[in-house]
């Protein structure tokens, strides 16, 4: 079901609008995807830390796959101390999925190379489950 307003609802990166949810706690906005989101509804948010994984967080990435690996269960991830932190990106992908299902969402802008959110190059944990479920992604 389409959204109600006037204005297309999309979910974002919370790194990408400046907020401090980077694994190294940092802020890095994006200008190209604010000026993108301007006319539309805006709702950050942060697979990770909607995972459970703390705020700032070591360095993670995809081991033996890709994202939907890591959904199906075929490759894992790995902090670069070698903490298995699969289930918390799975969680994470999972809440903004019923995010995205409750808020009726017109698209969704993600933050490139990520194992969370890349899309390009190695997709990554939410952004696969959000291609498997048919929306719209947008990378920057």
């Amino acid at each position: 079901m389409k959204n109600r307003t006037v204005k297309p609802i999309f979910l974002v990166s919370a790194c990408l609008t400046g907020l401090c949810t980077r694994y190294d706690g940092k802020t890095k906005p994006d200008a190209s995807c604010l000026h993108f989101l301007q006319d539309k509804i805006v709702i950050p948010v942060c697979p990770e830390q909607l995972g459970g994984l703390p705020t700032p967080r070591s360095p993670a990435d995809i081991i033996n796959g890709d994202g939907y690996d890591v959904l199906h269960g075929n490759a894992r991830i790995h902090t670069e101390n070698g903490e298995d932190v699969s289930q918390a990106f799975i969680h994470g992908a999972k809440q903004v999925l019923q995010l995205a299902k409750l808020q009726a969402v017109d698209g969704i802008c993600l933050k490139a190379r990520s194992p969370s959110c890349g899309i390009s190059g190695t997709i990554g944990v939410t952004a696969a489950l959000l291609k498997e479920h048919g929306y719209p992604l947008h990378e920057f």
